[in-house]
């Protein structure tokens, strides 16, 4: 098995759900960081979803209308992990447009 950390970044996020991480075909990803940036001049909110490959039933919110002020910053994994498997996506929406900066940081293995 080989292990390969990286990260993955979506600038702008808007009002329209947007994939910001998808685990590739063979591959099981620990999220090992993950923030959430407000690029606006005024108090956003945002919602992160994790959308299971397998069954879209088991599809949860790890947070929901989280406030972000002006020009902060959200540490939302604070040294826990999160499991994801082959196909699982990482989805975030807002309540403003092009207002929320990601990067995620993800251990790969395969």
């Amino acid at each position: 098995m080989a292990n390969t950390f990286k990260s993955y970044t979506k600038a702008s996020i808007g009002t329209i759900t947007q994939d910001v991480y998808t685990v590739p075909g063979s591959t099981t990803s620990a999220v090992i960081g993950f923030c959430l940036t407000n690029r606006t001049d005024d108090t956003v909110t945002a919602d992160v979803q994790i959308d299971k490959a397998d069954v879209s039933a088991d599809d949860v919110y790890i947070v929901r209308g989280i406030e972000l002020p002006t020009g902060t910053l959200y540490d939302f994994n604070a040294g826990n992990k999160i499991i994801l498997e082959t196909g699982d996506k990482i989805q975030i929406t807002s309540n403003t447009a092009s207002s929320v900066d990601v990067i995620v940081s993800v251990l790969e293995t395969t």
